[in-house]
């Protein structure tokens, strides 16, 4: 649980600043910390595998989310990567040898028209020459011969064309998009996993807030974990010792049911009191502000379980 989040009543501290002014002692529990899994989607829950209480490895399945809605958006993004995929390889690879071959045939073809027409022309020119024929059949001549020069310009420059191959700019464009595409993949297969929430953490399953076929939504916490690790102590240090109680300080640590008395190290001490802020207390009332502070504990207490109450000794520390 973050330390932003804890929230503690004032008249618990209160009552706990008496206890500690009167045995000299920093009253807390020990904790273990909390990993809290979210869920990054609105969907129904499909599958629980792992009960409460029990104890999890890294990697093991804690929670399964419906996959469906997921799966067919992650289809999607595949087919326009291929899709993206095929038209750059098209640009690459230039146009089919059947095509190029249709336009060759094509240019070839405009070029027997141009002939033929230059050769009516010569022929209508003489005819005109020697007033055999009139001035209206040279004039079709004279067209039908640039027309056929026109035919043959525009085949050689679609045969120009299929042969030079794609523009760069065509192919840079169509490289974006292929990369686009797989990025979309790669982000919607991530989002697929994540629908599979699994342990980051060895440790012991707390709890599972919601029921099997229950729908959630995004950001619901689904699943909690104590981390299989050595606890530590979290106690609140009257203002009285304050300055003193420092992080590194080594103190004695008292564990309910255990007699063995523990030397911990104070790793953490927060810079605000807890409560009520100190501008608003008179002289006395200051002496109870209470500030939360975390005790490293030693690998002997590892086996304690979460939650029981521990008292760290301040006589050395007044």
């Amino acid at each position: 649980m973050k330390r932003s989040l804890l929230i503690i009543i004032p008249l618990v501290l209160a009552l706990l600043g008496c206890q500690n002014d009167d045995n000299g002692k920093a009253l807390g529990t020990l904790e273990r910390d909390r990993i809290s899994f979210s869920s990054t989607a609105n969907e129904i829950i499909r599958e629980l595998p792992v009960r409460e209480g029990t104890r999890v490895k890294t990697g093991d399945v804690l929670v399964r989310l419906d996959t469906k809605r997921q799966e067919a958006v992650l289809a999607h993004a595949i087919a326009e990567e291929a899709k993206a995929s095929a038209y750059l390889l098209r640009l690459t690879n230039g146009e089919r040898p059947e095509d190029i071959a249709a336009a060759k045939a094509q240019v070839d073809m405009a070029e027997a028209k141009l002939t033929e027409a230059q050769k009516n022309y010569s022929r209508a020119s003489e005819l005109v020459r020697k007033k055999l024929a009139s001035q209206s059949q040279k004039d079709q001549a004279v067209a039908s011969r640039d027309t056929a020069r026109a035919e043959l310009n525009s085949a050689n420059e679609e045969f120009s064309k299929l042969t030079a191959g794609s523009r760069p700019e065509d192919i840079t464009q169509a490289e974006a998009a292929l990369a686009a595409a797989k990025a979309d993949v790669a982000l919607q297969t991530q989002q697929l996993d994540e629908l599979t929430i699994t342990a980051t953490r060895d440790g012991i399953l707390d709890s599972l807030p919601y029921n099997l076929g229950e729908r959630v939504s995004v950001g619901a916490f689904v699943a909690v974990v104590l981390a299989d690790r050595i606890p530590y102590a979290r106690v609140y240090v009257p203002s009285s010792v304050r300055v003193k109680f420092v992080p590194g300080l080594q103190v004695d640590v008292h564990v309910d049911g255990l007699n063995e008395v523990l030397t911990g190290s104070v790793r953490w001490v927060a810079a605000d009191p807890s409560f009520t802020p100190y501008y608003a207390l008179t002289e006395d009332e200051r002496s109870r502000l209470m500030y939360l502070a975390e005790i490293d504990l030693p690998a002997s207490a590892e086996s304690l379980p979460t939650g029981v109450p521990a008292q760290v000794d301040l006589q050395g520390l007044k």
